[in-house]
């Protein structure tokens, strides 16, 4: 018998499958090597992933479904482990949007590492929004600060919630945007996304893993990525929660490039002497304009230098 089905969790070569919008899952494995078309990533299935399978008789961790072929993915987010690895990593596939999650301090915002997940998102399609998370513990003595932050990424295009997993706000808000989603959340490590989870839906927790491992046919206590299903009230919808992420490299990006993937830039760009223009040195470049009158952010022109220079080192190649 055959059917189709939605990538839940994976660790190793054993998965985890389910025909959304129904949550019964079932394991899998794969069957034979699977390579997907123009891919160069380690992991040919992700999380979020349709996949085909196969079974003689109802899946179970004794007998379980085996998969044989992986859909075309609408969209995905996929990074470099460090900026000196070759190897690529599908974080999650066939997503709705992406939730990025941070906090100025606590553990303290880099900003090169938000913008480099945001490029990525916009370059392969997947909608992202900004949660500046933990306000809690700073807002009131950093005001000036969080404006800041929001004017820069408000100012780029994005949509910024400040939250608080621990006392709720934002929460509500958070909760209705991801309703009748499916939602990657990521970030740094330490910046509270597991929190976030259980806020937005306390039966849940990620921490621990919602899915026994039992189904997964041993231990697995290093990190992996899953998918959750929550429910409150009225909302529904699904969470892809990943490992904090320590480094994110840019994967098969060229240096002329990485200025269309900042939405600011690439409205400013419009108006450049030339074409195309590296907005470094070149005479009549509108994005160095922006960057006198205030429109453009020196702290993302500061992220795409550094972007760019990453690409002349190599390091993305």
């Amino acid at each position: 018998m055959k059917g189709t089905a939605t990538v839940i969790k994976h660790t190793g070569s054993h998965y985890l499958l389910s025909e959304l919008p129904s949550w019964e899952l079932f394991p899998a494995v794969l069957r034979g090597k699977i390579r997907l078309k123009g891919s160069t990533a380690t992991n040919p299935i992700a999380v979020g992933d349709i996949v085909d399978y196969e079974y003689d008789q109802t899946p179970s961790p004794e007998s379980p479904a085996a998969i044989v072929s992986v859909h075309e993915r609408r969209n995905y987010v996929i990074r470099r482990s460090t900026n000196l690895s070759r190897q690529n990593h599908i974080i999650a596939a066939n997503l709705d949007q992406a939730v990025i999650i941070c906090t100025l301090w606590f553990p303290e915002l880099k900003l090169p590492f938000l913008d480099r997940i945001l490029v990525t998102c916009e370059v392969y399609n997947v909608p992202a929004v900004i949660v500046l998370n933990k306000v809690d513990m700073y807002g009131s003595e950093a005001p000036e600060e969080i404006a800041h932050f929001k004017e820069i990424y408000e100012g780029a295009g994005y949509r910024v919630i400040e939250t608080s997993a621990r006392t709720g706000q934002g929460v509500d808000e958070l909760r209705k945007l991801c309703a009748g989603k499916v939602s990657l959340f990521s970030g740094e490590s330490g910046v509270g996304k597991s929190s976030m989870i259980r806020a937005l839906d306390p039966k849940l927790n990620p921490r621990t893993g919602e899915i026994s491992d039992v189904h997964l046919q041993g231990k697995h206590t290093t990190t992996f990525y899953e998918m959750f299903e929550f429910s409150h009230q009225d909302c529904q919808g699904y969470i892809i929660d990943t490992p904090g992420i320590r480094g994110f490299g840019l994967v098969d990006l060229e240096k002329e490039e990485i200025p269309l993937y900042f939405p600011e830039m690439l409205r400013a760009s419009e108006n450049c002497r030339f074409t195309p223009c590296t907005h470094t040195h070149e005479p009549g470049c509108a994005v160095k304009a922006g960057l006198e009158d205030g429109t453009i952010s020196p702290e993302r022109y500061n992220s795409y230098l550094g972007m760019i220079e990453d690409v002349d080192e190599g390091k993305y190649r």
